[in-house]
C-alpha cells in the first residue's frame, strides 16, 4: 500500500499592491502648484476619468457624459493667446505610461479649438509647463 504524497502547502508569495506612482506624483503636483501659483490651484481641477470600475457603474457614467482620451487636467486660464491649458498628467519615467491614441487624438482635437493641450511627465515637468504658461500675457476676449 502506497502512503499519500504529503507534501507542504506551498503558498503563492502575496501580491505587492499596486503603487499609483501617477496619483502620488499628482497630488505632490497640487501641493507645490498651492504654494508656488495660489491662484492657478484655486482654478485648476482634475477629471477623474480613468481608473477600474465596475460595468455597471461605467455604463452610467459614459452615459452622463465621461469620454475615453479626456486630459487629467484642466487650468481656466487665458494665456498666450490660448483659452486655457489641459494636461494629460504621467508619472516620471520609468514609471510613465505610453499617451493612448484616443488621448492623443483628443490632445490635438483640444488644441484645435485653441487649448494648449500637452503632456507632463511627472510633477517637475508639470509645475515648469504651468509656470511657463502662466508667464504668458492673459488672453484678451475680444
Amino acid at each position: 500500500m502506497n502512503a499519500p504524497d504529503l507534501r507542504p502547502f506551498k503558498a503563492k508569495p502575496a501580491r505587492a499592491k499596486p503603487v499609483d506612482r501617477e496619483g502620488q506624483e499628482q497630488a505632490a503636483l497640487m501641493q507645490e502648484l498651492r504654494l508656488r501659483y495660489p491662484e492657478a490651484y484655486a482654478l485648476i481641477y482634475h477629471v477623474p476619468n480613468g481608473g477600474h470600475r465596475v460595468k455597471a457603474v461605467a455604463a452610467k457614467l459614459k452615459g452622463q457624459g465621461v469620454k475615453a482620451g479626456v486630459p487629467d487636467l484642466v487650468l481656466p486660464m487665458a494665456r498666450g493667446g490660448w483659452f486655457g491649458l489641459y494636461i494629460e498628467f504621467k508619472a516620471r519615467p520609468p514609471f510613465d505610461a505610453p499617451v493612448s491614441p484616443s488621448q492623443d487624438a483628443y490632445l490635438q482635437a483640444l488644441h484645435r479649438q485653441g487649448y494648449l493641450a500637452i503632456v507632463c511627465r511627472g510633477s517637475i515637468d508639470a509645475v515648469e509647463a504651468i509656470r511657463a504658461y502662466l508667464l504668458q500675457p492673459a488672453t484678451v476676449a475680444a
